[in-house]
Order: structure tokens, then sequence, then C-alpha cells
């Protein structure tokens, strides 16, 4: 499991509990590229009513985009037979959190060359992770990378 938190590393790490977790909403979509703008539109809907977001919408919507088209892009090969699954859930004092699932083989994220050095600057692909970890507060990789699990405080 590959872990990025850009949270300030004084204050104690807790996951979210379970048993306050409140799922808000549960989106599948055909692994179709034309599939992602309207369930990221639908889900910044829901996302922009939830208190203690102002402000971090943007942010959000990026993340998003980028992990849902990831996801139907290299996990479940653009295959249209196939699905992707998202997960918004809130807890009032651990903030947000996007899961995104897809079907793929799943990846390592480490492998993943960094897009901030030599080459890889000018390439016009590769940044959806780096972004993600930037925009985000804490991203996790989960079962074999092919979950995102994203939280937004």
């Amino acid at each position: 499991m590959s872990s990025v938190d850009s949270s300030d590393q004084s204050l104690p790490e807790k996951d979210f509990d379970p048993d306050k977790l409140d799922l808000i909403l549960r989106v599948t979509l055909a692994a179709d590229r034309n599939a992602v703008d309207p369930v990221v539109q639908e889900v910044m809907a829901v996302v922009r009513q939830m208190k203690d977001v102002d402000g971090k919408e943007d942010a959000i919507e990026l993340a998003l985009q980028e992990a849902l088209a990831n996801a139907v892009i290299h996990g479940a090969k653009e295959d249209p037979t196939k699905t992707v699954e998202c997960l918004v859930s809130c807890d009032d004092e651990r903030g947000i959190l996007i899961v995104v699932r897809d079907p793929g083989t799943g990846f390592r994220p480490e492998a993943i060359p960094g897009c901030t050095v030599g080459e890889n600057v000018y390439s016009n692909h590769g940044r959806g992770i780096f972004l993600i970890n930037q925009l985000m507060d804490k991203v996790e990789f989960r079962k074999n990378g092919t979950e995102i699990h994203m939280i937004k405080r």
C-alpha cells in the first residue's frame, strides 16, 4: 500500500471510524471516458452541499476527475462492459472520504515515474497521481492499486 499524507505530522493519525461514517453517494459508471464528467458533476453537486468543504471544492473536483479517469483508462482499459465505482462518505471529525474502485489488475504506485523530474516534465501524461497527492490531504492505494482512498479534511 502506498500512502501520501500532506497533513501536519504532529497530529495523531486516525482512520475513518466505520461506525461514524455516513455513506452519502455511491455511483457506478461504465468504463467510458464520456461517463466521467457527468459522474464528477453529480458527485460535486452532493459535495458542495456538505458542511466544511467551502473553498476546497476545486481541489476535490480535480482529484476526483483524475482518479475516475485513471480508473476508466488504466484500470478498466476503457472497456464499456466494465464498471468503475465511486463512493463518497463523510465523518464529522475526519472530513470527506472518496473511494474510486476499478476492475483492473492493479499497479504499484511507487513504480510510476515522477512527473517533476528529468524528461518526464515534458511528458503529456503521468500527472494524475501527482495532482491527486497534491490536492488531497491523504491518499492511499489499496487492493493492489485497484482502489484509491482520498481524504479531504
